[in-house]
């Protein structure tokens, strides 16, 4: 019975849809290699036909150059407005019109009425056409093609064809409309050029008029402003404005650093002036004075470890550190008043020192001349930034000014000379139609036959292969074993060739008494039994699966029907037999059964009619051999229900009861997504095979199978029909 705690690494997962392998395409165009050979036929075969139909037909022609002198002779300098008024913007526009006027209806009645001479029911139709847009039009105009390098450009050359059965007609049309086209040509030269030399003439007054009053503001500007160019004196004022900046920084700078140092040195100078008023500090000073050349008398007198001299030391030691926290103290007093900022000012302090106070008096007068330059300098700024705010206002009335100027006189100047140059062009004019060349009387088309054969054989192959890429791609099928165990994520058991049975293959190997025991019905159902190494393999892998033990029963499904589950059950059964195992082969799809066919076995009675046998009817009788160690239960008659005997307590009790005669049962079952016949054979059998032949299985039949198994005892997939 089912084991459907085996295996559970096995379980498939949801999958997406995978995108379409550019290196598939060998294989889809070998798979659909029949339906590329009937689309190619089928494409040949019409060309064919209307090779067969087609009527030769003879064509003349004439080539003709259109080149437009004007274009040539203007420069390419001319103003915009000039050239609107001569020509087109667009000179392939020109061309096109030139293209559209040679199939004028005005034209082409002019070289109708030449012919009606030589042809007195001739049309305006039979010329050009019922359809003035019709592709098989007898006259046709186009533009010839020249290739440089890998592009396409098209030249000033224009081909004018008629085609028609009679060869003379056809090139008295090509005579006809080429004097037509000359005699036009020449009568619109002269006519355009008088309206271009009339347009320049009446545009004449109105741009001499422009110039004087472009010339005149521009001087009115100038006058009035008192100046050239503004972007030039803007550009001066700009340097002047920087330099005037950089000198202000500069004096700013060096204000600030003399005002630093007046202010050191004014400290300076009443602290001199306090140490100079303080009798305590004088008197100290005085002591230090009177100690110190007592001490240079006993010096003279005794030696510096003399008593009296250690004396007088400490004594200047004592007065010398007096002296100091005297001076420290006036320094720490408040800062120096008005008072004595103008004693110091006025030079009234006699006890300071002379040179302090004529430093000071020098930075005091430096200061004042750095703190004058300052201003004028700041005044200077701030008049030279007053004066740039007015220049972006008048570079721009500048600048509008002065172009309007130049493109009026280069207007005129070139009015002037196109005047001049189409007064000497008057013969030529403007488009000019030269007729290059005219070809032969006799040029038969007849040969079409032979490409119109050629396009078919090619066309043919090319659309049965885009066809089958095309089918390949939006069919959403599998074409590779790799990719059918990736999209499933089973094991992959195997992949076996193409096996459909043939009486040529190589019959199941068997020993001599084996061979003995056969049947005539035994032997020629035996010659059907498929054989491949491949079989050898896929039947090992199963069995290593659950090795030491073995599958007892097998199931063998698929996603849709013909995935070879027939075929591919009737290999395996062999290969078990080849090793020596007893197999029964059950035909589990009770509605549309197979395996009798394929076998050429009765399927009078089989699996159906034992479910419903509730006798004491031997098995056997219902088992039908086909080899020694290969039994065959047939579908049997389909009965009314099929779910209902599938689900019976019978059925489990037979799979029970086969498991213990023979070494494996195999069940070709029906496909999983058509009925619930496989989903119930499924729940009985101890392991599933998927069976999915590539080309043909689609994925999301394959994801929605192996989703519906996965809680099963799904073991492996088997890829079928590998090339």
């Amino acid at each position: 019975m089912a084991n459907t705690s085996l295996n559970q690494e096995q379980l498939v997962t949801n999958t997406s849809l995978r995108a379409f392998d550019i290196r598939q395409i060998s294989t889809i165009l070998l798979r659909r290699r029949f339906l590329i050979l009937g689309i190619s036929c089928t494409v040949m075969s019409i060309a064919g036909l209307l090779a067969v139909i087609h009527k030769p037909s003879y064509q003349s022609s004439m080539q003709i150059l259109v080149s437009s002198n004007l274009g040539d002779s203007q420069s390419s300098d001319m103003p915009r407005g000039v050239n609107n008024d001569l020509t087109s913007s667009n000179p392939q526009t020109d061309y096109a019109a030139q293209m559209k006027l040679m199939l004028s209806s005005k034209l082409i009645e002019k070289a109708v009425d030449s012919l009606r001479p030589y042809y007195p029911d001739i049309t305006l139709e039979d010329i050009k056409g019922k359809n003035q847009e019709d592709e098989k039009a007898p006259l046709e105009v186009t533009q010839v093609g020249v290739r440089t390098g890998v592009n396409q450009v098209f030249s000033k050359v224009y081909e004018v064809s008629f085609k028609d059965a009679d060869p003379l007609k056809a090139k008295r049309v090509i005579q006809a409309l080429q004097k037509v086209y000359q005699d036009y040509n020449i009568e619109q030269q002269k006519k355009r050029l008088n309206k271009e030399i009339s347009l320049i003439n009446a545009r004449l007054p109105k741009i001499k008029k422009e110039v004087s009053q472009a010339e005149q503001n521009l001087e009115d500007f100038r006058r009035k402003h008192n100046l050239l160019d503004p972007e030039v004196e803007s550009k001066i004022v700009v340097q002047s404005l920087t330099d005037t900046h950089k000198q202000l920084q500069s004096t700013r700078a060096q204000l600030q650093d003399v005002q630093t140092r007046y202010k050191s040195l004014e400290q300076k100078t009443a602290i001199s002036f306090r140490l100079s008023q303080s009798s305590r500090y004088q008197s100290l000073l005085n002591e230090i004075q009177q100690t110190e050349q007592a001490l240079a008398k006993e010096r003279l007198r005794y030696t510096d470890e003399s008593p009296t001299v250690e004396e007088l030391e400490r004594q200047r030691k004592s007065q010398q550190k007096l002296l100091e926290q005297e001076l420290q103290s006036l320094k720490q007093e408040a800062p120096i008043d008005s008072t004595e900022k103008a004693s110091l000012t006025q030079g009234q302090m006699a006890e300071i020192n002379p040179q302090l106070a004529q430093e000071l008096i020098q930075l005091q007068a430096t200061a004042q001349g750095l703190s004058a330059n300052e201003q004028s300098l700041a005044q200077s700024e701030q008049q030279l930034r007053a004066k740039l705010r007015k220049y972006p206002s008048l570079i721009l009335e500048y600048n509008r000014l002065l172009p309007a100027v130049e493109n009026n006189r280069k207007i005129l100047e070139q009015l002037l000379e196109t005047q001049q140059s189409l007064g000497l062009k008057i013969p030529q004019g403007g488009y000019d139609w030269q007729v290059l060349g005219e070809s032969d009387l006799e040029t038969s088309t007849s040969d079409n036959r032979l490409f119109i054969l050629l396009g078919g054989a090619i066309a043919g192959p090319i659309l049965g292969v885009a066809v089958a890429l095309t089918w390949g791609m939006f069919s959403y099928a599998i074409y590779s074993a790799q990719e059918l165990q990736k999209l499933t994520n089973l094991r992959l058991l195997g992949s076996v060739p193409n096996l459909k049975p043939r009486r040529a293959q190589k019959r199941l190997p068997m020993s001599l008494q084996e061979r003995h025991y056969l049947t005539p019905s035994l032997v020629e159902a035996d010659s059907w039994l498929p054989y491949h190494e491949t079989l050898d393999m896929v039947y090992q892998n199963i069995q290593i699966l659950k090795y030491p033990f073995t599958f007892k029963s097998l199931m063998l499904t698929s996603a849709g029907s013909g995935e070879g589950k027939t075929t591919l059950s009737l290999g395996l059964a062999a290969s078990a037999a080849h090793m020596h195992r007893r197999v029964l082969l059950i035909d589990g799809n009770l509605r549309y059964p197979r395996l009798h066919k394929t076998l050429k076995l009765s399927n009078d009675w089989g699996l159906s009619l034992l479910l419903l046998d509730e006798t004491n009817t031997r098995v056997q009788d219902y088992i039908q051999p086909i080899h020694p160690a290969i039994d065959i239960l047939t579908a049997g008659p389909t009965p009314e229900d099929t779910v209902k005997l599938l689900s019976s307590q019978r059925m489990k009790e037979l799979l029970e009861l086969f498991e213990q005669i023979y070494d494996l049962v195999l069940i070709d079952a029906p496909p999983i997504l058509n009925t619930v016949d496989g989903r119930i054979l499924a729940a009985f059998c101890n392991g599933i095979i998927m069976v999915g032949r590539i080309g043909q299985v689609n994925q999301n039949e394959l994801t929605q199978a192996t989703g519906i198994l996965s809680q099963l005892n799904l073991i492996g997939i088997v890829a079928n029909d590998i090339y």
